[in-house]
C-alpha cells in the first residue's frame, strides 16, 4: 500500500491527529455505506473521533475484505447488509438501524474527511437541525471534483434554489450530519446517488433549520467510484422535478424505515446467520 503524501489523505496514525467530539456532546452514530471498500477503510476509520456512540458499515454484499477489515480495526463495528442496491437504500438501512442522537453520514472512500466530525457536530450542538456539507461554501473545497460534475452540480443546484426557495451551494455532495429527529421528514424511499437531493429538498420542505458546513472533499483513495454522472446526475434532475410535483409528506415516525439485517459479531461473510432487525 503507497505512502500517503499529506496528513489530510488520513492515514496518519498517531493518537495526536484523532479528533474528538465537542465537550458534552450527545451521542454521534457515523454511517458508512461500502461495496468493496477494504483498502480504503484503514484510513477512514484511523481518524474518526473514538467517542462517538457507533460507527456502522452499511455493506452492499462486498466481494472483498470489507466486513473483516471493518471487525479488523473496530472491533465494535455494526455491520448492516442492505436490503437492495444502491447508495439510497444503504443509508435507509443504516440509519434504520442507528442508535444514536445525532447521525454523520459519510464516504468509505476517504473523500471525506473524519476529522471534520466534530465541526458537523458542533454546528447541530449550536441549534441547526441538519448540517449540511458543501465544497463550494465558506471553508469548502474539492481536490476530486472534474469540471463536468462541478457543472452539473451547479446547475442542479440552481434548478433546486429556484424551486425550493434555498441557498445551497453545494447539492449533490454526501457528507451531512443531523440530528435523529430529522429521519421522520426525509423518509429516505430512493435507492442511489440521488439520495442527498432528495434529503436535502424534504428537510428545506419541513421548515427545519439547515446550516451549511465548510468541507474540503479528498481524492479517493482506492478503488474506482460507483458514481456515473450522466446516469446519475438524469436520477437527480427527476427527484428535483418530481419532489417539486409532490406533496409535502407528513413526518412518520417508523414507515420509512427499510428492514435490513444486521451481521452478529461471530457471523462469517459468505455463512451467514443473519438476523432480521
Amino acid at each position: 500500500m503507497q505512502a500517503l503524501d499529506t496528513e489530510d489523505n488520513l492515514a496518519l496514525s498517531s493518537s495526536r491527529f484523532i479528533p474528538r467530539l465537542p465537550a458534552g456532546a450527545p451521542t454521534v452514530s457515523v454511517v458508512v455505506p461500502t461495496l468493496n471498500e477494504a483498502a480504503n477503510l484503514a484510513h477512514v476509520f484511523a481518524v474518526i473521533p473514538a467517542d462517538v456512540h457507533e460507527i456502522l458499515v452499511v455493506d452492499g454484499h462486498s466481494t472483498d475484505d470489507t466486513v473483516a477489515m471493518a471487525r479488523m480495526l473496530r472491533p465494535d463495528v455494526r455491520i448492516v447488509l442492505q436490503n437492495g442496491k444502491g447508495k439510497g437504500n444503504a443509508l435507509a438501512c443504516g440509519f434504520a438501524a442507528s442508535t444514536g442522537e445525532i447521525i454523520v453520514m459519510m464516504d468509505a472512500d476517504g473523500s471525506t474527511n473524519p476529522r471534520e466530525i466534530p465541526a458537523f457536530v458542533q454546528t447541530l450542538m449550536d441549534g441547526a437541525d441538519f448540517a449540511k456539507g458543501t465544497r463550494f461554501g465558506h471553508g469548502g473545497g474539492s481536490s476530486d471534483i472534474t469540471w463536468h460534475r462541478d457543472l452539473g452540480n451547479k446547475v442542479l443546484n440552481g434548478i433546486v434554489n429556484v424551486l425550493f426557495g434555498t441557498e445551497y451551494t453545494d447539492l449533490c455532495y454526501g457528507y451531512n450530519a443531523f440530528w435523529a429527529r430529522c429521519l421522520k421528514h426525509m423518509q429516505i424511499d430512493c435507492d442511489g446517488f440521488e439520495v442527498e437531493t432528495l434529503m436535502n429538498v424534504r428537510i428545506a420542505r419541513s421548515g427545519m433549520k439547515i446550516q451549511e458546513v465548510g468541507s474540503h472533499e479528498l481524492e479517493r483513495m482506492y478503488g474506482e467510484s460507483k458514481l456515473h454522472p450522466t446516469r446519475d446526475g438524469l436520477r437527480v434532475l427527476r427527484t428535483i422535478l418530481s419532489e417539486r410535483m409532490r406533496a409535502q409528506p407528513e413526518p412518520c415516525d417508523i414507515s420509512w424505515r427499510p428492514e435490513y439485517r444486521e451481521l452478529h459479531r461471530n457471523d462469517i461473510p459468505g455463512h451467514l446467520a443473519l438476523a432480521t432487525a
